[in-house]
């Protein structure tokens, strides 16, 4: 699947809002420069490849690819799932409990991703692990996934999303999830995204039982 049909995936999907014809072709763009990236990085490495390469691939110019990614570590980073995610468990029924709406949520999400896409995923989540400034970088993007959680968490249960009960219900969720995702993208885990992110949830939803 091509950067631009991915685009128009995300764009189309019932659970998302509609996007604007500009804000369609930017996404195309923003994917197009990442799927290029993420190309180059596996061929030549990530030090080797520089931006003025990866503008090159994209078609665009360096000054749009910094409209796009400010830095190089971004490349890695920005993903589209984020709002995918707060949609779709907007989207369960209110009267699941929090937990249990969050995990319906996320395993929809994460199914509707095809299976080329999920390789990228994979890929950048190795390259996070590997690289000291991507990984230090990954700090600011999981503290704004922290805040969706807690803005979808509030809408949900009526509380102010900066209480400590709704964000450290968001932290809980987060950190369950990192293990799962690292682990299912440096170990080549033999289950689905969707069922390893899921079995943390359902260990989280259980009290984290040992």
């Amino acid at each position: 699947m091509s950067s631009s049909q991915r685009a128009d995936r995300i764009a189309d999907s019932p659970e998302r809002t509609v996007l604007s014809l500009r804000e369609r072709k930017k996404a195309k763009t923003r994917r197009a420069i990442q799927e290029h990236a993420l190309r180059l990085f596996t061929e030549q490495g990530y030090e080797a490849t520089t931006v003025e390469q990866i503008a090159e691939a994209a078609e665009v110019s360096p000054s749009t690819f910094f409209r796009y990614f400010p830095t190089k570590e971004d490349l890695i980073i920005q993903d589209d799932y984020d709002p995918l995610i707060a949609a779709v468990i907007r989207a369960q029924p209110a009267e699941l409990p929090p937990l249990a709406a969050i995990r319906q949520g996320i395993r929809t999400a994460f199914a509707q991703v095809p299976e080329p896409e999920l390789e990228d995923v994979r890929l950048r989540i190795r390259l996070m692990m590997n690289i000291p400034a991507v990984r230090a970088r990954s700090l600011d993007n999981l503290l704004s996934t922290v805040d969706v959680m807690a803005e979808v968490i509030a809408e949900r249960t009526g509380r102010e999303r900066t209480s400590p009960a709704v964000r450290t219900f968001a932290g809980a969720v987060l950190g369950v999830m990192l293990p799962a995702l690292y682990s299912w993208g440096t170990a080549g885990a033999a289950r689905s995204l969707p069922d390893a992110v899921d079995e943390a949830l359902a260990l989280l939803e259980g009290g984290l039982p040992l």
